[in-house]
């Protein structure tokens, strides 16, 4: 069995045979396999399943592979509930040096020829897997006892679930996108609301003192108002 022998694969091919062939290897050497037929059934795992990587062909009943790469590479990770970091693979029987370079170009992480052996498969899919173990946690923010999770949307203090509204939810991951950074209002009335003014503060006022409420389970602060300027995320213990 090898290291990454844990991690969820993606298998997003609509050949019967060569996606049982796959899933049936792969699950053998220890991964945990999903699996799809077509680019709509991708992005709906994408979405719901969030896998460590993705393996798919270029020639899909509905639709090009290598559009789903450049969609996934496009996504804001938040919104679209996909990681835009997920490494991706591609397969094709498209062996030119010019498709090559298209489907890397298009941002997939690595191409491979069919026919292809499946012990190089695996190496390539052991190293991608290293790759992204090195870059660390995707997406997830801890400030504290607090974890803020993007791609799940959920929100968790000192290990308790914390139910936010979409708003209340936006407005905390954009501070936590820079924890201790100042937002202007200006800032986050356009990153939270999309638009460049509410008429006036009160609306963001209001969000931010109900998130702090609801962020108040225990002796940490950690939505700070800035008099004058905005607001930013950090962890500060409350004095008795």
């Amino acid at each position: 069995m090898i290291d990454d022998a844990r991690s969820t694969i993606l298998l997003i091919e609509d050949d019967p045979a060569t996606r049982t062939f796959l899933a049936d290897n792969l699950t053998a050497d220890g991964y945990e396999i999903r699996v799809a037929g077509s680019v709509r059934e991708g992005v709906h795992e994408l979405r719901t399943q969030f896998p460590d990587l993705v393996v798919l062909d270029v020639g899909l009943p509905d639709g090009s592979g290598l559009d789903l790469v450049r969609a996934v590479r496009r996504a804001d990770g938040v919104t679209e509930r996909v990681d835009p970091r997920t490494p991706m693979l591609v397969l094709s029987g498209r062996s030119e040096v010019l498709d090559r370079v298209r489907g890397l170009e298009q941002g997939a992480d690595d191409y491979l020829c069919k026919p292809f052996g499946y012990g190089e498969l695996r190496c390539r899919i052991a190293t991608l897997l290293r790759r992204a173990q090195d870059r660390g946690p995707r997406g997830s923010v801890r400030v504290g006892g607090l974890v803020i999770d993007p791609l799940a949307r959920e929100v968790w203090l000192d290990e308790r679930p914390v139910d936010l509204s979409q708003k209340e939810f936006e407005l905390l991951r954009t501070l936590s996108q820079d924890p201790g950074r100042v937002y202007s209002k200006q800032e986050l009335v356009q990153a939270v609301w999309q638009t460049t003014s509410l008429g006036s503060s009160r609306t963001l006022d209001a969000h931010a003192c109900r998130l702090r409420q609801k962020l108040a389970g225990s002796d940490q602060r950690f939505i700070q108002n800035v008099w004058g300027v905005g607001y930013k995320l950090v962890e500060s213990r409350s004095r008795a």
